[in-house]
């Protein structure tokens, strides 16, 4: 039930999209398998920076930014903890608060995918984790890696930088 609680949320997300044009990228997905039943799906906007100019002058730092201008939609058929904030089974609009080696998430009830940003919506913001790449990444990577039974590692990687975060499944 909750595997088909999860299509219901992607088939109606991508119900309120407009159908991409030809050429034109329609999204990218990262998804983590809690068992076979439960899982995280995260869609996301491809994103390319140019590596020979500075990050900060082609993303926001210090303000809330949906990369490729529609913010990540996170969908969770089970309940998720996330920093000190426990996420029931739903459908969520994620943002990013960028700035040269450390990141903070903010996962919002909103479900506008817009892309405007109201900070009234924020259910929890959480300070990423960064590390160094060992080479520049100028394609934005959203990637989920399976830690532990029951854990889920978000990772954002763009230019210099991987940032992480977790979410346990309760």
């Amino acid at each position: 039930m909750r595997l088909t609680l999860l299509s219901l949320f992607l088939g109606l997300s991508f119900l309120a999209q407009p159908s991409a044009a030809p050429g034109q990228d329609s999204g990218a997905t990262a998804t983590c398998n809690f068992d076979e039943e439960k899982q995280l799906v995260v869609e996301y906007q491809p994103l390319t920076v140019n590596l020979k100019k500075a990050l900060n002058s082609q993303v926001p730092f210090g303000k809330p930014w949906a990369p490729g201008g529609k913010p990540m939609t996170l969908f969770t058929n089970t309940p998720i903890e996330l920093g000190s904030r426990m996420l029931p089974i739903g459908a969520y609009t994620m943002y990013v608060i960028p700035s040269a080696k450390q990141w903070t998430l903010i996962v919002s009830k909103s479900t506008d995918m817009s892309g405007a940003y109201n900070e009234q919506d924020d259910l929890v913001r959480v300070p990423m984790d960064s590390g160094e790449l060992p080479n520049p990444q100028a394609d934005l990577a959203v990637s989920f890696g399976h830690v532990a039974p029951t854990q889920c590692n978000l990772r954002i990687d763009l230019e210099k930088y991987g940032h992480f975060t977790s979410f346990q499944e309760r």
